[in-house]
């Protein structure tokens, strides 16, 4: 492991690709602090440590940190950065749906990568009115937050200079989410890895030393006087043994794939045939990723908020009454919630497989290529195979995703340890940290065996250049 990690920087394109990418991730970290002007800092950080612990039972709390470890910003700091890459993701998406819809995106995607650029550059040009647009309710909130004990805007800005608070604030949300956008494309274009994936990863990574520290402090006699109810140290071993348990899963439900054997057909020029090879075609296990979480998880938000509203100003009834004991029921840890939550996991898992997964396309392609299914002819019944196939594994991939969004919040509820060390067992976060993870060590993997290397998967270290490895063929 440390002679493959050496040999990276043996290789000047692949070291200079990896230097690049991490003063990337630095440059962002750096903007990561750059605050707004006109925010009393010293108030925004004391609320935000008041209501920590409202936060993970509220539902707007619970939003605010979703949104932002999705998106790579904090909503619980008012940096320039406190948008993070969520607007671009939200356009790409947007975009990503609409290719079914509309037959004009559908034929554009078509076309390879002309068409895929264009739809990329029709991204960037709509994440600005995404920017816009968060970045006027975030600033709404800071003023409306004026009005309680802990203003988090400043005297002068709020009195006289209001105009240019609002302004400058536009300016540094929108123009901070528009670099970490272009940031990302940098790194895609000279770094290693996928820009913004890495951007979402380095946001996450970044809050395990607080997670850690919190946990050392529930732990401590601190953690006891201060009204938290300790951790044990059998409860530490606990999370020891799921956390290694989780991530191994959650590597091996990424890696998964249903290998389809795949025909060439024989062709003959002349004396010579060609073709016939037999090759394999992989199907993902987890088609969806992380986005089935990402919908279930967000939509979950919207009856939680509802009914806790209508529970604070619903009149003494039995109505009343049965409304409180929906919304307890629905809270993060209960039953009902967490049986709805896979409901809407499975259904988002089938829905996003739908979308992204074509088989009559594939089997299309299969067909112009001289390739086919053994035992089944090319065109609908190769199409109703692949079709068949998928769903039945996506049922597999959409029980492992109910099992990683519930775990952190079983844990949670169950052992009474803060929500922000148990999102390290599971969710959205584990899924992306683990998948970029993957994606950087087989990148650089590639690169080093296509220098005749050893690489961190191969099952021999040869160290040096111009060495073939032993047990394998080039």
């Amino acid at each position: 492991m440390i002679k493959s990690f050496l040999n990276i920087f043996k290789v000047p394109e692949l070291r200079n690709k990896v230097l690049f990418t991490f003063f990337m991730l630095l440059i962002y970290r750096i903007g990561y602090h750059v605050t707004l002007p006109g925010v009393d800092q010293t108030s925004f950080q004391a609320m935000d440590k008041a209501s920590q612990e409202d936060k993970d039972s509220s539902a707007a709390g619970r939003l605010a940190n979703y949104v932002s470890l999705f998106s790579g910003g904090n909503l619980s700091q008012s940096t320039i950065f406190s948008l993070g890459i969520m607007p671009y993701i939200s356009s790409s998406i947007i975009f990503q749906l609409l290719q079914t819809v509309l037959p004009s995106l559908e034929k554009l995607t078509k076309e390879g990568e002309t068409g895929r650029k264009k739809i990329q550059e029709w991204s960037r040009y709509a994440t600005v009115p995404l920017c816009i647009i968060q970045a006027i309710f975030l600033l709404s909130w800071m003023q409306s937050s004026n009005n309680s004990n802990q203003p988090m805007i400043l005297p002068m800005f709020q009195r006289h200079y209001a105009l240019s608070f609002w302004l400058v604030g536009l300016m540094g949300l929108v123009s901070g989410s528009i670099f970490l956008m272009w940031l990302g494309e940098q790194i895609d274009e000279y770094g290693l890895g996928n820009g913004v994936s890495l951007i979402i990863l380095a946001g996450i990574v970044a809050r395990m030393p607080h997670a850690i520290g919190m946990l050392y402090q529930q732990t401590s006699r601190t953690g006891q006087s201060s009204g938290v109810e300790q951790i044990t140290p059998a409860k530490i071993l606990f999370l020891i043994a799921c956390f290694i348990f989780v991530v191994a899963g959650s590597i091996l439900i990424t890696q998964a794939q249903r290998r389809i054997p795949i025909q060439q057909a024989k062709q003959t020029r002349g004396r010579r045939v060609y073709g016939g090879q037999r090759q394999y075609l992989p199907l993902r296990v987890n088609h969806g990723g992380v986005m089935p979480i990402i919908f279930a998880q967000s939509l979950m938000l919207i009856p939680t908020v509802v009914l806790g509203w209508l529970a604070k100003n619903l009149p003494d009834g039995s109505f009343a009454a049965f409304i409180r004991w929906l919304n307890g029921q629905l809270s993060a840890g209960f039953f009902l919630n967490m049986l709805f939550e896979a409901i809407l996991i499975y259904f988002f898992a089938y829905f996003w497989t739908t979308v992204q997964f074509q088989p009559k396309e594939m089997a299309n392609q299969l067909r112009d290529y001289g390739s086919f299914i053994p035992g089944l002819r090319p065109g609908k019944r190769t199409a109703d195979y692949l079709e068949k196939v998928m769903m039945r594994i996506t049922y597999v991939g959409a029980a492992f995703l109910c099992v990683i969004a519930v775990v952190p919040i079983a844990v949670a509820h169950n052992l009474q340890i803060n929500m922000q060390i148990t999102s390290f067992l599971g969710g959205t976060g584990l899924l992306i940290v683990v998948s970029v993870a993957l994606d950087m060590i087989q990148r650089i993997e590639a690169n080093l065996l296509m220098r005749n290397y050893g690489g961190f998967l191969s099952g021999s270290n040869t160290g040096g250049k111009g060495k073939r490895m032993k047990g394998r063929q080039y």
